[in-house]
């Protein structure tokens, strides 16, 4: 019989359309492998969940569109709605902890000195008072995890410009301004632009280059009080439930509030509330009930946050606020006699430990700090933080002015009896480094590096 048999055709048909089809399938399968690769590389199958499992720092995962892929219209074939896979970008480094960490030897000179700086209150200026070591002023703390970079004067100008600054609490809250006006006259000239009040308890700077201002209110306490004099009563007298109105008053033109109190609170006083008195501290002779300080001290710093955030939120100006924590003395023996703070190096990590009344007010600041936070979490115009320094403080026993707290104090011979200030900071000293960390925290909240 002529011709091709049916069943020979259909045989080369099915022979033709299997090769057809493995050839499909091949193409198919190189077509479908990378795409598959590249899913798995982003996108891992779960495994199966266990109580150890931790995925670390996933809320800080940023996920951005690709920057390298073509829009959808240029891609040959492709389909318009499609979107680019995710970029996974790396987390940002962790905050930096500079509460613990150690002093370390530095042979930068300080920024500024007796002479360069006019704002030193005279009794902080230890070099022009005769202290003849000078080791104290070549220290500076360093961090665990991090690095605290030095300080930088015009970095502060520029992210304060237009700002207005204000210091808030007692003489240590008027030391640290004066360091800060000290590092930031290196750069920029201030001028005093108001003055009042015995001892220049309030004054305000004006930096014009950058039209900042920076301001100083006597409060030591925050609230209301009434300070002992010669024609008053022995004691202090304080009311835990009002603001001072002496500083409250300016809340709503203030960007910046640093608070600084502490030392005050062991001085005998009487406290109300509610108009009535609640009891005293130390206070004998008088009918009132005898109280501690430590439940004091964070009620004056409840009722102080409180209207902080009250009267910033009332005002619809954000305002940045910092608590620097209780700064520990460092007397050795009565605060008259000779070698009341007599050490000339920081102590070594684990040489002197937090602890007692020091660790007790800073525990107490920092509480009322993170309770003032909640509080406020969803209030977005106002920012608050402790500038934790007691700890770095407390290792700093050589940067005290001691007898040099007065001019030349052993011109006449060296004498048993004499004034020593071991609570106050030399200036420069370790106060400096205060506000070295002040100007990092508002690096970090206005996107700024504060780790290397």
């Amino acid at each position: 019989m002529g011709g091709s048999s049916p069943f020979k055709d259909q045989s080369n048909s099915h022979r033709s359309a299997s090769s057809s089809f493995w050839r499909y399938l091949t193409y198919t399968v190189y077509a479908i492998l990378p795409i598959a690769l590249f899913r798995l590389y982003f996108y891992p199958l779960p495994l199966p969940w266990s109580p150890t499992d931790r995925l670390p720092l996933s809320d800080h995962i940023l996920v951005a569109p690709s920057l390298s892929s073509p829009p959808p219209a240029e891609k040959a074939g492709g389909d318009a709605t499609a979107e680019a896979p995710p970029l996974l970008l790396p987390p940002p480094a962790p905050l930096c902890d500079y509460t613990n960490g150690k002093w370390v030897h530095d042979k930068a000179d300080p920024l500024y000195n007796e002479t360069t700086c006019g704002t030193i209150k005279d009794g902080q200026n230890c070099i022009a008072h005769g202290r003849p070591d000078l080791e104290y002023l070549y220290w500076r703390w360093e961090p665990h995890q991090c690095h605290l970079p030095r300080f930088q004067p015009i970095e502060f100008l520029q992210l304060l410009r237009n700002k207005n600054v204000a210091f808030v609490g007692d003489s240590i809250a008027r030391n640290q301004l004066e360091s800060l006006i000290c590092m930031l006259s290196t750069v920029s000239e201030p001028t005093l632009v108001y003055t009042n009040g015995e001892d220049n308890k309030f004054r305000k700077w004006h930096f014009a280059g950058h039209n900042m201002t920076i301001s100083v209110y006597w409060s030591p306490f925050l609230v209301k009080g009434v300070e002992k004099s010669s024609s008053g009563p022995d004691h202090n007298e304080l009311h835990l439930d009002t603001v001072d109105e002496r500083w409250a008053a300016d809340l709503g033109s203030l960007d910046v509030v640093v608070l600084s109190f502490g030392h005050w609170f062991l001085n005998p006083a009487v406290y109300f509330e509610g108009g009535s008195a609640l009891g005293c501290h130390y206070c004998p002779g008088l009918n009132h009930t005898e109280i501690g300080f430590y439940d004091v001290l964070g009620k004056a710093l409840r009722t102080t946050l409180k209207a902080l955030i009250t009267r910033t939120r009332a005002s619809g100006r954000a305002t940045d606020a910092f608590v620097t924590t209780f700064s520990p003395s460092h007397f050795e023996g009565d605060w008259d006699r000779f070698g009341a703070c007599p050490k000339t190096k920081p102590y070594q990590e684990g040489e002197k430990l937090l602890e007692g009344m020091n660790a007790e007010m800073r525990k107490i600041e920092v509480e009322e700090v993170e309770a003032a936070k909640a509080d406020a979490r969803e209030f977005s115009g106002f920012r608050l933080e402790a500038l934790d320094v007691s700890k770095l403080s407390l290792m700093r026993p050589d940067g005290h002015p001691g007898p040099y707290m007065n001019p030349f104090p052993f011109a006449d011979g060296v004498k048993d009896r004499v004034q020593n200030d071991c609570v106050h900071w030399c200036l420069p000293g370790p106060v400096d480094t205060w506000n070295g960390i002040l100007l990092e925290v508002i690096k970090r909240w206005n996107g700024g590096e504060t780790t290397e």
